[in-house]
């Protein structure tokens, strides 16, 4: 970007297809595409509705109902009030005899307010039990699906577009709904008792309301074509605001001083988007004054036809009054219905991604097998074995390999060999792509995935931080097990020396660790991972899988937890990632990987002797960089 760009050039960026704006939808939005996207959007909410709010919901249908039949029967006994004030005779009579159709009319008309009312308090229920089983919904489905499926950007990107935008939409399109019911209703009711007064009325309402029908028609195309248009150019200010706004990139655009360059791109960015917006907006305002204007004429005309029709005395004057006050609510409920049905659509776009994240993610739900776990397995056993991440090369090639109980096995290799691929493979995180994985001889595949995965427990190099206090952090690891006292969190936070990393704690275990909430308090690097290790270590599982689970430790804190990951070996697996190879010397077997392949095996003294081996070379020049 230019330093002597001005606010409304965009930046170089802008030309990237992933920001720009589009060249919009091909779609043309007309009557019968309008109707038929309409109808698409309202089966995912109607689906929710009826299965997780179904009484409110019929409800809301009954009592609108009850209101649109109040307004069929107050328009028609209107004629009947219009006729006895109407008649001949003396003034006073007719208001006498008035009366009772009028305390009718006034009956019914306050019926259908208290209808809508109650309708009002059920939508009340309704909206937030929508919002609140499509948020679990999400969450759920997230929490299902494969690990593979969050290598995927095509996932990824519809996850958080169901999340950012599906969700939101979704509790506006349950109001929407609840609003086009009401409005098919009045409008039925309306039009019903214009027909009954006499079917010529019907085409004078229609001639009324066509003119503003078209103009929502097209206002909604309009707005549609530049969302489609000005996605991608969202996304982007979406990203450079997290940017300028977020803890984790605080200290390094500060550091930097790259604060001008964040502004200059986000102004870049909003002047694009502003140059969009008006040009939507004074297209929406000239349409909708256009709208209007022939609104005018077609009541004019309506009217005039109505004075036609009670000049030649097809209808009695009666009629035709009545006739204006049905005119007029039939004209603002179609309206509404019409711009409902708009609303509904273009929140159905939204809700479609919503809807298609969950079917994709149904399609991602690990299979599992039926077999048992054997109870105290004895070896893990991998033959051929490769694995490709979605849309990538081939992370492994044809492992071959065995880990035995009891044993501390070694994974070595440069950055980007495949050591953390195999490590979930081995833990069955991701399903090999050919070859098999076998647990005393049975298939991955024909085992209990949940089962087998209470096996495993893992303690990585960039582990997670929870939001929770000190104690959740360690016993999430294995929240449902049985600790009395925390007598093995204890032992498991002192063999990690995270007993120490508490002790510092303003509120010790009670401490919350996250600087987002109020009394929050952080953690260094090391400090956090001494803290993954003592949850692995929690979880008391026959395998342990580490990955560079020392990288943010000082020299006599790794060592201290290699001594006791060599501890707890004796009855258990330890499975270990490291780069520091002066720690994986007593390691009952260790394996090198090269772009995806074993490459040598064997103990560490074995593998040094080897002339020019990969392990050689590796361990030479980390023993020259201490030496140094």
């Amino acid at each position: 970007m230019s330093g002597t760009a001005g606010i409304g050039d965009a930046p170089e960026e802008m030309t990237s297809p992933y920001w720009r704006l589009d060249d919009g939808s091909d779609d043309r939005l007309g009557l019968w595409t309008q109707l038929r996207r309409t109808a698409s959007a309202i089966r995912p909410v109607a689906r929710i509705l009826r299965r997780h709010a179904p009484r409110p919901t019929l409800a809301i249908i009954v009592l609108h109902l009850g209101a649109g039949l109040a307004t069929t029967f107050g328009l028609l006994g209107t004629v009947a009030v219009l006729d006895e004030l109407l008649a001949a005779g003396p003034t006073t009579d007719r208001v006498t005899e008035a009366i009772p159709a009028l305390a009718a009319v006034v009956a019914l008309y306050s019926g259908r307010a208290l209808l809508q009312a109650g309708a009002a308090l059920a939508e009340a229920v309704v909206r937030p039990a929508v919002l609140r089983y499509a948020e679990e919904q999400l969450i759920a489905a997230g929490l299902r699906v494969e690990l593979a499926a969050f290598d995927d950007p095509t996932f990824y990107d519809r996850m958080h577009r169901a999340r950012d935008r599906g969700l939101q939409y979704l509790d506006g399109a349950t109001e929407t709904l609840v609003a086009m019911i009401s409005a098919i209703l009045v409008f039925a009711g309306s039009a019903t008792s214009l027909a009954v007064l006499d079917p010529v009325l019907l085409p004078a309402l229609l001639l009324s309301v066509a003119p503003e029908a078209w103009a929502v028609l097209r206002s909604a195309r309009v707005a549609y074509d530049s969302n489609w248009r000005r996605i991608g150019l969202f996304r982007r200010v979406a990203v450079v605001t997290d940017l300028a706004l977020t803890r984790e990139s605080a200290a390094e655009i500060r550091a930097t001083q790259a604060q001008p360059f964040v502004l200059r791109e986000f102004r870049a960015l909003a002047e694009t988007l502003r140059r969009e917006l008006t040009r939507v907006n004074r297209s929406q305002a000239l349409t909708a004054a256009a709208g209007r204007a022939m609104a005018g004429v077609g009541l004019a005309l309506t009217f005039g036809t109505l004075g036609v029709l009670l000049y030649v005395g097809w209808v009695p004057l009666a009629v035709a009054g009545t006739a204006v006050l049905g005119i007029r609510t039939a004209a603002a409920g179609l309206r509404q219905l019409v711009t409902a049905s708009n609303q509904l659509f273009e929140q159905g776009l939204y809700v479609a991604d919503y809807q298609t994240f969950l079917d994709d993610a149904a399609r991602r739900v690990p299979t599992t097998g039926t077999r048992p776990v054997p109870p105290s397995p004895a070896a893990i056993e991998l033959r051929s074995v490769s694995f490709s991440y979605p849309g990538g090369h081939p992370a492994l090639h044809d492992v071959d390999l065995v880990i035995r109980r009891g044993e501390v096995v070694a994974l070595v290799g440069e950055n980007g060999s495949g050591k953390t691929t195999l490590a979930k493979v081995v833990s069955g995180l991701y399903p090999p792509a050919a070859g098999t994985i076998t647990l005393d001889g049975v298939p991955y595949a024909e085992l209990d995935q949940d089962e087998l995965a209470v096996h495993f427990g893992l303690v990585l190099q960039e582990p997670l931080r929870w939001p929770h206090d000190a104690r959740t952090n360690v016993r999430v690891g294995q929240h449902t097990r049985d600790d009395p006292g925390d007598a093995a969190l204890l032992e498991a936070a002192r063999r990690a020396r995270a007993d120490e990393v508490v002790s510092t704690l303003p509120q010790g275990w009670r401490t919350l660790l996250s600087r987002y909430f109020r009394g929050g308090h952080e953690l260094s690097g090391g400090q956090w991972q001494r803290l993954a290790v003592a949850r692995g270590l929690y979880r008391d599982a026959p395998f342990l899988i580490c990955d560079e689970p020392t990288a943010p430790l000082d020299a006599r804190a790794e060592q201290d937890v290699f001594e006791s990951l060599r501890a707890v070996a004796a009855d258990r697996t330890v499975l270990l990632i490291t780069h520091r190879l002066a720690s994986v010397r007593k390691a009952d077997r260790i394996y090198v990987l090269h772009q995806g392949r074993i490459t040598e095996s064997g103990v560490h003294d074995e593998l040094v002797s080897i002339p020019n081996g990969h392990y050689a070379q590796l361990y030479r020049i980390q023993a020259d960089q201490y030496a140094n």
